[in-house]
């Protein structure tokens, strides 16, 4: 009995005098910023963990990750960044434009991944992007092919002579989306007028004037509309006017169809982009912005069906998402 009690004491001993670090279990920690909560963003969350916690499982490592979101106020964003920067973390995956910006403003020290980013050179004010950041920053992007969204709004509305653009002004990425929009319009004969909202206060009276002059409305991938669907749905649905959105979950609440990447995939293509740096010591400074290229086109049938809209075979339903 003796002999057990004083092994015992040396074991407690010998853990006691342990270094903090050989008692750990985490190898590596990761912040997340994310910019809101909806349905996009929350897929390029889900699928950036689920890869990077695989990858990390493989090489027989552990991640923790320190999720906060900062409910689409850029001052949070800030808030959020500095808390990564001084507990020195060993990555930060910024989603959505304004968290990146924020990141890329605040960080230089630690490898920063944006996703659900459109246009790296208008988010970060870069001039004649050429692909790669440089710095400590990369990611990927969400950009779909805007002509073809024009085109669609011409396909499945072929009355339609004048185009409302909706979308958030404090938003640069939404702005270059729709001015693109517009020029592949105006080039096919048809009118358009951009609707900017400032936030969510005027979005009701800013969804008015748009469906009040649009035959019908496009709307970019824009995060403030994306958290705001079923403002706009009750303002335009009752007025007969269509909506092309320009990713799934905005064309789930309030949209007719859309051509929209899977964010889920693109979450796990940054996941692994992550998992370079950290386990195999790929250099961000070198690694191209990624782009995904499972776009689908799809629709919303039920309100298809409410203003009366056929959509071509090819377009897959949209699936309500469980509560």
């Amino acid at each position: 009995m003796k002999k057990l009690i004083v092994f015992l004491l040396v074991a407690v001993m010998t853990l006691g005098s342990m270094p903090l670090a050989a008692c750990s279990t985490t190898d590596y920690t990761v912040g997340i910023i994310q910019l809101v909560p909806h349905p996009a963003l929350d897929d390029a969350t889900n699928g950036f963990r689920d890869a990077l916690g695989e990858e990390m499982e493989k090489a027989g490592k552990t991640v923790k990750f320190d999720y906060q979101n900062a409910s689409n106020e850029t001052s949070a964003c800030t808030t959020i960044v500095g808390n990564f920067k001084a507990k020195k973390y060993d990555l930060i995956m910024a989603n959505a434009t304004a968290a990146l910006q924020a990141a890329a403003n605040a960080v230089t020290d630690i490898p920063i991944l944006g996703t659900s980013v459109t246009e790296y050179g208008v988010a970060l004010g870069i001039d004649n992007f050429n692909g790669t950041v440089g710095g400590n920053v990369s990611g990927t992007s969400d950009l779909g092919d805007l002509d073809k969204q024009a085109q669609m709004i011409l396909d499945l509305v072929p009355s339609a002579k004048k185009v409302a653009l909706l979308y958030c002004s404090a938003e640069p990425n939404s702005k270059y989306q729709v001015l693109k929009v517009a020029e592949y319009l105006s080039a096919k004969g048809v009118e358009s007028k951009e609707y900017p909202f400032a936030d969510t206060n005027d979005i009701s009276a800013v969804a008015t004037g748009a469906a009040d002059y649009g035959d019908a409305i496009y709307v970019p991938t824009d995060n403030t509309v994306a958290a705001n669907t079923e403002t706009i749905d009750a303002v335009c649905r009752p007025k007969k006017k269509p909506i092309i959105a320009g990713e799934e979950g905005i064309c789930g609440g309030c949209g007719i169809a859309t051509l929209s990447i899977s964010y889920y995939q693109l979450g796990v293509k940054t996941g692994k982009m992550a998992a370079e740096i950290l386990l195999r010591g790929a250099d961000i400074s070198k690694m191209p912005v990624q782009y995904d290229d499972s776009a689908m086109y799809k629709y919303n049938a039920e309100i298809c069906e409410a203003l009366g809209i056929t959509v071509p075979e090819n377009y897959v339903k949209i699936e309500k998402k469980a509560e």
